[in-house]
Protein backbone atom coordinates (compact mmCIF):
# COMPACT_ATOMS: atom_id res chain seq x y z
CA UNK A 1 0.00 0.00 0.00
CA UNK A 2 1.82 3.54 -0.86
CA UNK A 3 1.83 6.30 1.72
CA UNK A 4 0.73 9.46 1.43
CA UNK A 5 2.61 12.19 2.09
CA UNK A 6 1.65 14.19 4.98
CA UNK A 7 -0.03 17.72 4.92
CA UNK A 8 3.05 19.90 5.40
CA UNK A 9 1.21 22.79 6.22
CA UNK A 10 0.09 20.36 9.30
CA UNK A 11 3.49 19.34 9.98
CA UNK A 12 4.86 22.39 10.30
CA UNK A 13 2.17 23.08 13.16
CA UNK A 14 3.01 20.57 14.88
CA UNK A 15 6.75 20.83 15.00
CA UNK A 16 6.03 24.64 15.90
CA UNK A 17 3.51 22.94 18.65
CA UNK A 18 6.25 21.60 20.07
CA UNK A 19 8.90 24.10 20.20
CA UNK A 20 6.58 26.25 21.83
CA UNK A 21 5.92 24.02 24.44
CA UNK A 22 9.61 23.31 24.92
CA UNK A 23 10.46 27.08 25.83
CA UNK A 24 12.17 27.45 22.14
CA UNK A 25 12.32 30.51 20.99
CA UNK A 26 9.74 31.41 17.93
CA UNK A 27 13.46 32.54 15.87
CA UNK A 28 14.36 28.89 15.16
CA UNK A 29 11.21 28.81 12.67
CA UNK A 30 13.11 26.71 9.89
CA UNK A 31 10.36 27.90 7.04
CA UNK A 32 11.16 30.91 5.22
CA UNK A 33 8.36 30.05 3.18
CA UNK A 34 5.44 32.29 3.81
CA UNK A 35 2.56 29.91 4.56
CA UNK A 36 4.53 27.14 6.55
CA UNK A 37 6.41 29.80 8.54
CA UNK A 38 2.80 31.17 9.12
CA UNK A 39 1.42 27.76 10.32
CA UNK A 40 4.80 27.20 12.65
CA UNK A 41 4.40 30.54 14.25
CA UNK A 42 0.64 29.66 14.67
CA UNK A 43 1.69 26.21 16.72
CA UNK A 44 4.15 27.99 18.23
CA UNK A 45 1.81 30.44 19.61
CA UNK A 46 -0.42 27.64 20.70
CA UNK A 47 2.47 25.81 22.51
CA UNK A 48 3.63 28.48 24.61
CA UNK A 49 -0.51 29.05 25.27
CA UNK A 50 -0.62 25.41 26.66
CA UNK A 51 2.95 25.50 28.26
CA UNK A 52 1.94 28.49 30.30
CA UNK A 53 -1.23 27.09 31.22
CA UNK A 54 0.90 24.35 32.83
CA UNK A 55 0.21 21.25 30.09
CA UNK A 56 3.15 18.96 29.82
CA UNK A 57 4.63 16.43 27.09
CA UNK A 58 2.13 13.94 27.38
CA UNK A 59 -0.93 15.95 28.07
CA UNK A 60 0.17 18.09 24.45
CA UNK A 61 0.17 15.01 22.47
CA UNK A 62 -2.45 14.10 23.02
CA UNK A 63 -4.20 17.37 22.06
CA UNK A 64 -1.73 17.04 19.00
CA UNK A 65 -3.08 13.86 18.05
CA UNK A 66 -6.87 15.35 17.90
CA UNK A 67 -6.04 17.65 15.19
Amino acid sequence: MKRHKRDMNQRAYERGYQAGLTRKSSELCPHSDGLHRENWLMGWREGRTDQWDGLNGATACHKLSGF
